[in-house]
């Protein structure tokens, strides 16, 4: 099932290019208005998800840039053991795979992770993504359905 790491590295790719002319067209935390409810607006996480952990001394980055790490060997493990008809858990693993690996690249680059869109309505703003993080959620959701698929499964043998 190695052969699905093609979709990791187009997660990279498209994460990466995305960022790069986000870095380049916007002005850092200054929104540009896309739609009613959709912002582009550069943003700079140093901490992770929802920005946790983003005021820290700095020693953040090197433990989330060694937590995605550990977390792609694990996804690439799982992914090797895994039969040919799974192709739904191999495609949410590899979702989750190019997502870390997006992010990493920035941590490890810049020393934060690049983000740039904004959701809102009226005044609530959800926290500021990118392609990467979007990846991981779709790859997320995509392993709790076939969690869910595989106990019914279990239930419909018993």
């Amino acid at each position: 099932m190695m052969k699905w790491l093609w979709l990791s590295l187009v997660v990279i790719v498209l994460d990466q290019a995305t960022k790069f002319l986000a870095s380049g067209m916007l002005i850092l935390h200054e929104p540009v208005a896309v739609l009613p409810f959709f912002n582009l607006t550069l943003m700079h996480n140093t901490g992770a998800a929802f920005s946790f952990l983003h005021d820290a001394s700095g020693w953040q980055r090197w433990f989330f840039a060694a937590l995605a790490l550990i977390v792609s060997v694990m996804l690439v493990l799982w992914l090797r053991r895994l039969q040919p008809h799974e192709r739904w858990l191999a495609t949410a693993l590899t979702l989750v795979l190019g997502g870390a690996l997006g992010n990493l690249i920035d941590r490890l680059m810049y020393g934060y992770v690049v983000d740039f869109i904004q959701l809102y309505y009226q005044d609530w703003y959800y926290p500021a993504f990118n392609v990467a993080d979007s990846a991981i959620t779709v790859g997320a959701v995509m392993l709790v359905i076939d969690t869910f698929k595989g106990k019914e499964k279990h239930r419909r043998t018993l």
